[in-house]
Order: structure tokens, then C-alpha cells, then sequence
């Protein structure tokens, strides 16, 4: 990359936009919000979107899967490309371009007729949604001065944990009251605001210095991450990762990835400096970023099924049940920096970890009939490991790097976040899948069809409306899905529980036992490169 050829200290944010700085977070943090709450909302929704018109769309569980993995695949392939082009033609442009389009997508979604029209709308949801992280933040970076922005990111990131708090209770309320497509309606009111507060209140600002785009990365990202989690949505439907319709995508993939990063090694102005993974601290907290959401959000995805087909709760219900552990992250996360100083983040992550790795395995002996206070119980434990988690692996993550590159940090954090939650979804519904039908079809005997057998041993879903369109016949097929979807519940379980114990193993590795005496704010704050300066922000 080029390097800066002087340094100039940065601009002083104007009187007028400090006085404002609090209330333009406010509506940085409703903008966030939007893009974070969607998906927490879809989560509680799978079971609804699963059932069969009128109800829903019918969607199987390889198509729940791309309903959620398409929004996160092309948010996080877009992600550094959104960056550049927020620098490069302004940062407010691209934040209401993208609140536009992830408003347009939702009204789309809404009115899908089927699983594939979802499908591509939720994908025209991610590319807004694209738009909307990198520019809130670097907004945000633009309107408050240094010794503010620690307080203010932390503010800014606790929106995450507010969407993660009421989008399950916002979508079962809807669910409880309105037809599947309102989940994704309410959106459309909630954008206007949003664009209305920001044409008021937001300044504009641009990068005077912006790097060039990298189209060639963004799209061997992109075909990469398509093919490998095809490649694993396709075996599990089979059951069988040997076929070619599962292994030819998967090896592509693998290849696609592999000239992806090989670009990025040799072009000028890389959508990822692969320079930053040769730094211990700053790609053992990125792995463990990743692990953490690939575990969280798999056994998320099945949870859902859990808690709505197996134990009956409806949909607000289920989502009530996920409070606990945004709660416990809301309180929690605000103070791990103080266990940190005190013990330091290596201790604390693997604790953490460690912490998420035993509510992941308790998993493995749920059962129809398990307590409601023991999932209650497990969910805020676990909200309490990702609180001592998540923020040290971002502090290194951010420590790892100048303060002049804090944005290309954020980029990649964020970035290796939802593919790590795209890839848990995938992998761990694969898993599940294809335990499941091993567990179901030699009960299916009752089903005649063929292609209605198969498609009743894909998921507990499809096993419980093939039940019912057979009427008494069916009946015997209701407690063998049950039992049927416990035991593959167990088995992922027990997968993601691996995957947890090994990012205690990662961070207990590479992240430092303490912080240096300049990363608790001794010292004295580098100036930024020229490269990196900004431009006083516009009213």
C-alpha cells in the first residue's frame, strides 16, 4: 500500500456539529439498529416462513438458510468496497443511498411470493445494509473528538446489543398479530424516520486523500463465499458432501478464496491488508470473532426450531426467552474492560470462551421437556461469556493497528464477524440436517410420494406438514420427529461446542496476558497520516 508521504494532525471537529455530537449519535445508532434488529427479528421468524402457504412460504430449511446467508454474504463482500466509496464521494451520501435501498429491499421482502423472491430481496437488503455500518461509524469518527470516541463507540456498539434485545420480541409481537411479510414492513416507516433525521441533523465529511476500489477482490470474495456455503447447504440437504452438486461447489469455492487472497497480496489498493494477519494479537481475536459467531448463530438458527416445534412456544414467547442473554450483555460488556485490566484479555477470552462452550453443550441434554428457567438460565450465562469476549477482541483487534487504519480494523472485525455467523448457519444447519434426516427416514414409511418422502426428511418442519396433510395415518410421525430432532439437536450441539473450545484455544494462544500501559490511554495520541486525515466536516 502506498505509504503517507507527511503527517498533519487532524482537523478539529466544528462548534456547531460538537454541540450536536450526541444527538447525531442517537441517529447513527436508529440507523444501526435497523440493519441489526432485521436480522434478530428473521431468526425468531423461521419457523412461520417454514410453514406452508398461506401461513408462509413453505421455505425449506436450506432455503431458511439462504434466507439469512444471502443478506450476510453480500453485506460482508461489500462491506470495504461501502468504505472507500463513503470516503470517496461522502460519507452521509452513502449512509441514506443505503438506508434507500435496505428500505426498498424490506418492501420487496415483504411481498415475496416465494422462497426464491426472499431469497434475492434479502440479498438487496445486505447491499444497503453494506452502506449503512462502515458510514455510521465513520461518521461518528468525524463528529467527535478523540478523547470522546472510546465513550462514543461504546455507546455505538451497544445498539448491536439493544437489536439483539428487542428484535425477537418486535418479531414475535408482529407474528402474534400479523401475516410473516410484517416482519420485514415495519422496516419501510422506521427507514423514513431514519432518512428524515439524517438529511436534518448529520453532517456530511469525505476522506480528501481516498483509496482506490478494489473490484477484483470484492467479486472473488463474493463468487468464493456463494460456492463454499452452497457447496455446504447442498450436502446437507443430501446428506451426502461427496456428491458432486456438494463437492464440486465446495472445492470452487475453497479455490476462489484461495485467489482471493492471493490478489489481495499483490494489488496496490487491497479490499484487505494482508499484512494485518501477521500481527499474533490482531488474527488470533479475528479467529476468535469468527468462532464465537459461528457458533452462536448456528445453534440460534436451531434453537428457533427447538423452542417453536418442539417445545410449542409461539413465536413472542420464543423470542422472550432470548432477553436474557442481550440483557446479560447490555450489563455486562460495559465493565469487562475492568476484569481485563485487572487480569488481563487473555484470561478473560478464554474464561469467556470457555463460559459460551459449556451453554453450548448443555444443548446436548435439552429435551422436550426441560425447564423453562434452565433455558432462561443458560441463555444469560452465555450472554455473560460473549460480554467478556466480544469487546477485548475488539480492543486488540483496534490496539493491533494504527490509529490512522482504526477504520480498515473495524472493516475487518465486522467483516470476519458475519461471514463467521453466514458459515455457522451453513455448516451447523448442514449438520443438523443431515442428522436429522438420518434419524427421520425410516419412519417415513407412511409418506408414498417420493419427492414428498424427501422433502419430509429434510426438516422437522416438513416432517410435521407431511403429518398433517396425512391425517391419522400421520399421527405416529409427530413424536418421531420430536425424537428425531432432539438427537440432531445433540449432535450440533456438540459440533459447536468443539468450535467454541477451539477459540479458547485460539485466544488463549495469541491474544496478550496484559494490555500495555499506552493502550490504557498513557501516552501521548499518534497523529494521523496525511493519507488518513480528515477533512472538516461539512454542516
Amino acid at each position: 500500500m502506498p505509504v503517507p508521504e507527511a503527517v498533519m494532525p487532524e482537523a478539529a471537529v466544528p462548534e456547531a456539529v460538537h454541540r450536536r455530537r450526541w444527538v447525531i449519535l442517537g441517529v447513527l445508532m436508529f440507523s444501526l439498529l435497523i440493519v441489526v434488529l432485521d436480522n434478530s427479528i428473521l431468526n425468531v421468524a423461521v419457523k412461520t416462513v417454514a410453514a406452508p402457504a398461506p401461513i408462509g412460504l413453505g421455505a425449506t430449511q436450506s432455503e431458511l438458510e439462504w434466507a439469512i446467508n444471502a443478506y450476510t454474504l453480500v453485506f460482508a463482500g461489500l462491506l470495504f468496497t461501502s468504505g472507500l466509496l463513503g470516503d470517496r464521494l461522502g460519507r452521509k451520501r452513502t449512509l441514506l443511498f443505503g438506508l434507500v435501498v435496505f428500505g426498498a429491499g424490506s418492501a420487496l421482502a415483504a411481498l415475496s411470493d416465494g422462497p426464491a423472491e426472499l431469497i434475492a430481496h434479502r440479498a438487496l437488503m445486505g447491499f444497503g445494509g453494506a452502506f449503512v455500518m462502515p458510514a455510521t461509524l465513520a461518521i461518528l469518527m468525524n463528529v467527535f473528538e478523540r478523547d470522546e470516541q472510546p465513550k462514543a463507540i461504546g455507546i455505538w456498539a451497544g445498539s448491536v446489543g439493544l437489536g439483539i434485545a428487542i428484535g425477537p420480541v418486535t418479531g414475535g409481537l408482529l407474528l402474534e398479530h400479523f401475516w410473516w411479510g410484517s416482519i420485514f414492513l415495519v422496516n419501510v416507516p422506521v427507514v423514513i424516520i431514519a432518512l428524515v433525521a439524517m438529511v436534518l441533523l448529520v453532517p456530511d465529511s469525505r476522506d480528501p486523500h481516498p483509496g482506490r476500489l478494489d473490484p477484483p477482490g470484492v467479486v472473488l470474495s463474493i463468487v468464493g463465499l456463494v460456492l463454499l456455503v452452497y457447496g455446504i447447504i447442498r450436502g446437507g440437504e443430501l446428506a451426502d458432501f461427496t456428491d458432486p452438486t456438494s463437492l464440486l461447489p465446495l472445492l470452487a469455492g475453497l479455490a476462489v478464496l484461495a485467489g482471493f487472497v492471493v490478489h489481495e497480496k499483490r494489488t496496490a489498493h487491497p479490499a484487505i491488508d494482508m499484512g494485518h494477519f501477521r500481527k499474533p494479537a490482531f488474527s488470533g481475536a479475528i479467529a476468535a470473532i469468527s468462532l464465537v459467531f459461528f457458533a452462536l448463530m448456528g445453534v440460534t438458527f436451531m434453537s428457533a426450531f427447538y423452542l417453536q416445534s418442539v417445545r410449542g412456544y409461539s413465536a413472542l414467547q420464543a423470542g422472550l426467552l432470548v432477553l436474557p442473554l442481550a440483557v446479560a450483555q447490555m450489563l455486562f460488556a460495559p465493565r469487562a474492560r475492568l476484569v481485563v485490566t485487572r487480569f488481563g484479555a487473555r484470561a478473560v477470552c478464554t474464561a469467556g470462551m470457555l463460559l459460551i462452550a459449556a451453554c453450548l453443550a448443555s444443548f446436548a441434554f435439552y429435551d422436550a421437556s426441560t425447564p423453562v428457567w434452565v433455558l432462561a438460565l443458560v441463555l444469560f450465562v452465555q450472554g455473560v461469556g460473549m460480554a467478556h469476549v466480544m469487546p477485548p477482541v475488539t480492543v486488540s483487534v483496534m490496539q493491533s493497528l494504527p490509529r490512522a487504519r482504526a477504520g480498515s480494523g473495524s472493516a475487518i472485525s465486522n467483516t470476519f464477524r458475519q461471514v463467521g455467523g453466514a458459515l455457522g448457519v451453513a455448516v451447523l444447519g448442514s449438520v443438523l440436517s443431515t442428522a436429522y434426516r438420518g434419524g427421520i427416514e425410516d419412519r417415513l414409511g407412511a409418506v408414498p410420494d417420493g419427492a414428498a418422502r424427501h422433502a419430509a426428511g429434510e426438516s422437522i418442519e416438513g416432517t410435521l406438514a407431511a403429518a398433517e396433510r396425512l391425517g391419522a395415518p400421520g399421527r405416529e410421525l409427530i413424536p418421531a420427529a420430536y425424537d428425531a430432532f432432539l438427537g440432531a439437536m445433540h449432535v450440533t450441539a456438540l459440533v459447536s461446542t468443539a468450535i467454541a473450545l477451539a477459540g479458547a484455544a485460539v485466544v488463549a494462544a495469541f491474544l496478550p496476558a496484559r494490555r500495555p500501559h499506552a493502550a490504557r490511554g498513557g501516552g501521548p495520541a499518534p497523529q494521523a497520516p496525511h493519507g488518513d486525515a480528515r477533512e472538516p466536516v461539512r454542516r
